[in-house]
């Protein structure tokens, strides 16, 4: 199935960009009305906000204040911005909003729906391509190979993450890319804690310490600012039941089935990689299903965080 070619400029003075995700306007804000799922949220300036499909890179702001390691994170971003061609950033390290850069840089995305943030998800490239705006091209491994999306994988600026849309011959082509990184140790695979194990014992370990797969962060982090502990997070997960396809075993289950963690312990592991799992989009749930239900179940009482969280 083809995916819509949008042209435009790619913008972040005053907005905060991550590796992720980036600021759009495309020449013609008639073509976002093609994508399928959601309609694209769309600002004053024309600008919509970007997904970048099959990635997620650590969080540089979360919530209430809180961000993954930083220097993978502004990394990230950072080259994110030069791929796109972006120069002369000038970053406000209280609000991580960028104050000044010289965007407006050409490039086009190529994008078949819109999630239910309003966030076109796509395939975003440099520069200006042979076809016309608003063409139907079909995305194979040889185009996907001049995608930021892959050189972010490849590079090890980003985990896999995948969900139901994103056809099988290009999630191999990026899996290729994610586990010759990791094969490498680069960027996150260096010192990453989602597979290996990591000790949630303190806020800090996720903010400062370890790498992890930013989904699990998400969910962990909440989990932690809520009940003081990370114990007691898998049964929370269950509790959630977020669907999820395991590639290994070609079954559906849900997220928690993965996330190794004994009773009272503060020890987390993923049973699984991040490229062997595709996740379900949930498009009737809640934006913040997960934050309401972090109030229905008992909160454990030991062990606690250290004196430090508090």
């Amino acid at each position: 199935m083809p995916f819509v070619l949008i042209k435009g400029a790619f913008h972040v003075v005053n907005y905060s960009p991550d590796g992720d995700s980036i600021r759009f306007k495309p020449d013609n804000a008639d073509l976002l009305k093609q994508l399928k799922e959601f309609k694209a949220k769309v600002n004053l300036q024309g600008h919509t906000q970007l997904r970048i499909e099959a990635i997620d890179t650590l969080e540089t702001h979360y919530g209430s204040g809180l961000h993954q390691p930083m220097g993978l994170a502004r990394g990230a971003a950072e080259r994110l911005l030069d791929y796109v061609g972006i120069g002369g950033v000038v970053w406000n390290p209280a609000t991580n909003v960028v104050t000044a850069a010289a965007d407006g840089t050409r490039g086009y995305i190529l994008a078949r729906a819109v999630e239910k943030n309003g966030r076109p998800i796509a395939f975003l490239f440099a520069g200006d391509p042979a076809e016309a705006d608003g063409s139907n091209v079909v995305l194979d491994p040889a185009r996907l190979a001049h995608s930021y999306n892959r050189l972010a994988l490849a590079e090890g600026l980003a985990y896999p993450t995948y969900y139901k849309g994103l056809f099988a011959d290009l999630r191999g082509a990026l899996t290729a890319m994610a586990t010759a990184a990791r094969a490498q140790g680069l960027g996150v695979w260096a010192h990453d804690g989602t597979s290996a194990g990591f000790n949630a014992n303190n806020l800090s370990v996720l903010t400062e310490g370890v790498p992890i797969l930013p989904k699990l962060f998400r969910r962990l982090s909440d989990y932690m600012v809520e009940a003081g502990t990370a114990v007691g997070f898998k049964a929370k997960m269950a509790q959630s039941a977020e669907p999820v396809l395991d590639l290994r075993e070609q079954n559906f289950t849900h997220f928690d089935t993965f996330i190794d963690q004994a009773p009272n312990s503060t020890q987390i592991r993923l049973t699984r990689y991040p490229e062997e799992l595709v996740f379900d989009e949930m498009p009737a749930r809640p934006l913040n299903q997960f934050a309401v239900q972090l109030g229905d179940l008992p909160i454990p009482t030991e062990p606690r965080l250290a004196p430090e969280f508090a």
